[in-house]
């Protein structure tokens, strides 16, 4: 089993290191064609427009294809990318979560905080609060009745599942929690269910 790590932007090393610390065979994948390489994908943070320029027509299509049918994690403009409907301004989405998301809806970069969340679903190795940084983080708006919440800060749904895919809106990564990270090695693994 391979997982790739969408390498374009954000902090996919740390994506990458944390998933080889959990047993994974990860591939930096930076050209549409390794997706036909991998068993399953992180979309990392970074600036989701970014992505969009970057990965052009042609690579959102493939990445299109690609979401809809494997298992994949995105992580903050991850999970922007993985909507089907993009607020504040208005993009297009993958499709992939029938979600409504808000970009940037905690404020500025200088408005970046860490906090501590509840997870509300079994994430793997006991329970307790998560750590949670969020860093210009979107806004889960309007979940579609078929979407599971996995964890809050506060009342807000921050990592949600929706059949094969796993979003978060802060960044797991940036935390030495690993329990995020496992819950998606372990949707993998079992079968992608």
């Amino acid at each position: 089993m391979k997982v790739g790590v969408l390498a374009i932007q954000g902090d996919f090393e740390a994506h990458r290191r944390r998933m080889e610390q959990l047993g994974a065979a990860v591939v930096e994948v930076r050209k549409p064609e390794q997706l036909d390489e991998i068993d399953a994908l992180i979309i990392p943070g970074g600036e989701s427009t970014t992505f969009l320029k970057v990965l052009g027509e042609h690579g959102f299509e493939k990445l299109k294809q690609f979401v809809l049918t494997r298992p994949t994690f995105g992580t903050c403009a991850g999970a922007i990318m993985l909507a089907n409907r993009v607020e504040n301004p208005s993009q297009p989405g993958l499709g992939a979560l029938n979600v409504t998301i808000r970009r940037n809806a905690y404020g500025r970069q200088v408005d970046s905080f860490i906090g501590k969340g509840s997870a509300v679903a079994d994430l793997e190795c006991g329970g307790g609060p998560l750590e949670m940084v969020f860093i210009r983080a979107p806004k889960f708006e309007h979940l579609g009745s078929n979407v599971e919440v996995l964890a809050r800060q506060g009342d807000d749904p921050v990592l949600i599942r929706q059949g094969k895919v796993m979003a978060s809106t802060f960044h797991p990564e940036l935390s030495d929690d690993t329990r995020v990270h496992a819950a998606f090695l372990k949707m993998v693994r079992n079968g992608n269910k």
